[in-house]
């Protein structure tokens, strides 16, 4: 509400919460720890809205795709791990 009443004061906010300044991340592609940042809060569902606004601007969709695939592999492997490991456990 603020943002749309007064744009002026939103901006100047958004500057003073910033202290590295608004240059350093215009023009900035994500980098792999950005990336891997993004895909995590994908994954919860918590992703700021600079972080969002950077991964649309600069990013490539190609990227993030793989990394997701990248990750859910990841995640359906350790689950698959852990419940073979409890189920063994619960056997013996």
């Amino acid at each position: 509400m603020t943002k749309r009443l007064f744009p002026f004061l939103h901006s100047a906010a958004v500057r003073a919460a910033d202290p590295r300044g608004p240059d350093e991340d215009e023009n900035k592609t994500p980098g792999l720890k950005e990336i891997i940042g993004s895909v995590l809060s994908a994954a919860f569902g918590v992703q700021n809205r600079r972080n969002r606004e950077r991964d649309f601007k600069h990013g490539k969709a190609r990227t993030f795709i793989i990394a997701g695939i990248v990750f859910t592999a990841l995640f359906i492997g350790t689950v698959f791990l852990v419940v073979n490991l409890v189920l063994r456990q619960a056997g013996n």
